[in-house]
């Protein structure tokens, strides 16, 4: 496995001013390697992987699938790493990522998600503040644990929370990237969502390669790891953001949850409300009832408005990843959207009830 850094591009000239420095790196910066890699790693000869011992390996095969989600959280919380992937759909083009994790010494975290494509959109976070830099758009930070990107935060942090809505089964060993690998299957277990199919590193246990497929198993999205490093110091990058260059987070006064007159009777096993509000479409401005579902991996999201106010007839569409549906029963229009299959979103969408009981 080839092991790289790449060069920070920032996404504005912003983000610039809040690492250390007036100019952008120039070189690729070499991390001090793990012990795992060869102590003779140059930049002109990657370091290579030993192959692990018999034993080490018949131990590593015995771990359960919890114990392999176990070591993914771990080695995504607490150590410090460089990952470089690429994002992919049949019918899109590749969308490559660049993600650093820091460890500081007094026990604090920092992370860096940069968009390599195009203009560029950079997330750094410091502690418990992300801050967003994407083109066109003045910076902006937000209060949040980890930095929301293309692999589910649930997955990567806290994945035995989704054992109420998946069911975690072990392939056995598998190669990715030049790598031995763990793979297991994420299947739902009352089979209303995707599965998807998860490559872990042997050696580390950091996330390699994560497949979403559709219900007759087609290839729906694909994340492959393309380099990583896993490093016993933080990566030179993180010694040169200045937080205090960071834009201040945003004032988000807590609200009480607005009281609907609705409810949904179906939900796929371990899917539950997060959010509730009243939202006016910005196509049309028409204020509709919202609540958001999730299980960790997927979202959906459940708009409900009088049917006499609604505009246009019912939908079905999918768009890459997304289920469109809106169904209209006379007394109100439904919109249900979210990665899921169509007939997941046309039982939520048809279990839709008035708080008194009535449809």
């Amino acid at each position: 496995m080839i092991v790289s850094c790449a060069i920070l591009m920032s996404s504005s000239a912003f983000a610039q001013q809040v690492v250390t420095g007036d100019t952008p790196e120039q070189q690729p910066q070499t991390a001090e390697p793990d012990r795992a890699f060869s102590d003779t790693a140059t930049d002109d000869q990657p370091a290579a992987i030993p192959e692990a011992s018999s034993q080490t390996t018949d131990t590593r095969e015995s771990l359960s699938t919890q114990q392999w989600l176990a070591r993914l959280a771990t080695v995504s919380q607490t150590r410090n790493f460089q990952v470089s992937f690429v994002q992919s759909r049949p019918s899109g083009e590749a969308i490559p990522y660049l993600w650093r994790h820091a460890h500081l010494a007094d026990g604090s975290t920092m992370e860096q998600l940069n968009l390599q494509n195009g203009p560029g959109r950079e997330l750094i976070r410091v502690g418990d503040v992300v801050s967003v830099f994407e083109p066109d758009v003045p910076p902006y930070s937000l209060r949040a644990g980890h930095i929301s990107g293309p692999i589910p935060s649930e997955l990567l942090y806290q994945p035995l929370q989704l054992k109420d809505a998946y069911e975690f089964v072990s392939v056995g060993r598998a190669r990715v990237a030049g790598r031995s690998a763990q793979q297991i299957r994420i299947v739902s277990r009352d089979n209303s969502r995707f599965s998807y199919q998860l490559w872990l590193d042997e050696q580390t246990g950091m996330l390699l390669k994560l497949n979403m497929l559709d219900l007759q198993g087609k290839l729906l999205e694909q994340i492959q790891v393309t380099s990583l490093t896993i490093m016993d110091k933080p990566h030179e990058y993180f010694s040169r953001i200045n937080p205090s260059s960071l834009p201040k987070p945003m004032a988000m006064s807590p609200r009480q949850p607005r009281a609907h007159g609705w409810e949904v009777s179906y939900l796929p096993n371990g899917m539950d409300e997060v959010r509730r509000d009243i939202r006016r479409l910005s196509l049309t401005g028409q204020v509709v009832e919202y609540k958001m579902f999730s299980d960790g991996l997927v979202d959906v999201s459940v708009y409900v408005q009088p049917a006499n106010e609604a505009i246009g007839s019912d939908l079905i569409l999918r768009h890459d990843l997304n289920t469109f549906l809106t169904l209209t029963d006379g007394k109100v229009q439904v919109t249900v959207v979210g990665k899921v299959p169509l007939k997941t979103a046309n039982a939520i969408a048809t279990s839709l009830t008035s708080k008194n009981g009535n449809p």
